[in-house]
Formats: structure tokens, sequence, C-alpha cells
């Protein structure tokens, strides 16, 4: 039994340093020096992206709802792949006492400790992050949502004139507000997606500690090769 514990307190906690420290570890690199990321690339691609926006365009408008379009869908698809794997999660947390029979091995080193704490711990820390991911991805649609009208609303917009009841003065201040909307329902998507990342190693923890381990490590390898480009040299407009 003593064996069993050490197993999972040890390579658990340490799979999730190793992921939660990776991703404090990318947003410092970001904050620092953002060219050497994918983030800060896209960060900058999107500001410039945003700048040749030209008031008076339609056509401009209607190309930024396509723009805007994928985004939406990937969010949208990660906020479904949560709530979806969290409400089967729930389901099979009723039989979960029944099931866990089925991975018990001679001295459980494998699969970990069999413990009814450290087994609805399982399914409960999977679940949290789940939640959470669903969360930031909601949110993230209603940002971008409200993005694809602010964008349009500049093609129409005139001097001094925001036809929207707020104190929002200048065409520069409704550029900012619109701007800022659109970086924080991008920044929303990125986290929602991220966190759902670092569920999957916990989901497979039901099947033991070794797993939770190797798919820590597989993950933080995947994604190092999409955060950091080998060759990304490009200025980043701060």
């Amino acid at each position: 039994m003593r064996m069993k514990v050490e197993t999972d307190s040890i390579l658990v906690p340490l799979s999730l340093f190793i992921a939660v420290g990776y991703h404090i570890f990318l947003w410092n690199t970001f904050k620092h020096n953002p060219s050497r990321t994918s983030l800060g690339i896209d960060s900058s691609k999107r500001k410039s992206w945003f700048r040749d926006i030209k008031e008076g365009d339609d056509k401009t408008g209607m190309l930024a709802v396509q723009s805007l379009r994928n985004k939406k869908m990937v969010t949208i698809l990660t906020a479904t792949i949560s709530i979806l794997t969290f409400l089967s999660l729930a389901a099979v947390t009723n039989n979960a006492f029944k099931a866990r029979n089925l991975f018990t091995t001679a001295n459980n080193i494998v699969s970990g400790s069999q413990n009814p704490t450290i087994f609805v711990l399982k399914y409960a820390t999977a679940s949290l992050l789940l939640a959470i991911s669903f969360f930031f991805s909601s949110v993230a649609v209603s940002y971008l949502m409200d993005a694809n009208f602010l964008i349009n609303a500049i093609a129409k917009k005139h001097e001094g004139d925001c036809g929207c009841g707020y104190e929002l003065t200048g065409t520069q201040s409704f550029r900012e507000y619109t701007r800022l909307v659109l970086e924080r329902g991008a920044f929303m998507a990125m986290v929602g997606n991220r966190v759902m990342c670092v569920s999957v190693p916990l989901l497979l923890w039901m099947f033991g500690p070794l797993p939770v381990f190797a798919s820590s490590l597989g993950l933080v390898w995947v994604l190092y090769q999409f955060d950091f480009p080998s060759v990304a040299k490009i200025s980043v407009c701060k």
C-alpha cells in the first residue's frame, strides 16, 4: 500500500509541475521576447491586420467576419469537447468504484492507488480543468462575436460619433476599444485551449500515474514545437 501511494503522490504532482512550469516559461518568454514565440508572432500579425482595416470600406468588414470565423469555430469546438467530456466524466463517476477493479495489478505500481479518495480525485481534477476550459472558451466566443460586430461598425464610423450611447469620443477611442475586445477574445480562446490540453494527461490518470507522466512529457514536447518556431525572425509590434 505504501508503494501505491508513493507512485501517485510523486508522478502526478511532477507531471502537473512540468505542464504548468512550461506555460510559465512560455508566458515569461512571450512578455520579454515575443518574437521567439508563435503567440507573439500571431499577436503582432493580428495588430498589423487590425491597423490595416480602413473606415468606410465594406469589403474590409466582410473580410474581418471571414477571418474571425475560423477562430470562433475552433473555440466553439474546444468548448464543446470540454463540456461533453465533463458530462461523460460525471456519468462515469457513478460507476467508478466498480470499474476501478478492472485496472488493478499485483502491486499497483503501474495503475497507482485504488484508494477511494484518490480514485475520486482522479475524476475531480480532470473535471475541474475541463470546466475551466469550457468557461474560458465560452467567454472567448462572446468576445469574438462582439469583435465581429465592432470591426464592421468601424467601416461606418464617423469622427466623433460612436452612435452607441457611450462616452467613446473620436475614432481612435473606438478603434482602441475594438482592438481590446479582439485581443481579449484571442487570449481567452488560447487559455481555454491550453487548459483543455493540460487536462488530457489527467484524464489518463484513471489508467495510472505512469501514463500521466508520459503524456505530460509528450504534451510539453508537442506544444514546444508549436510555441517556439525555429525560424521566427520577425519584428513584433509593441
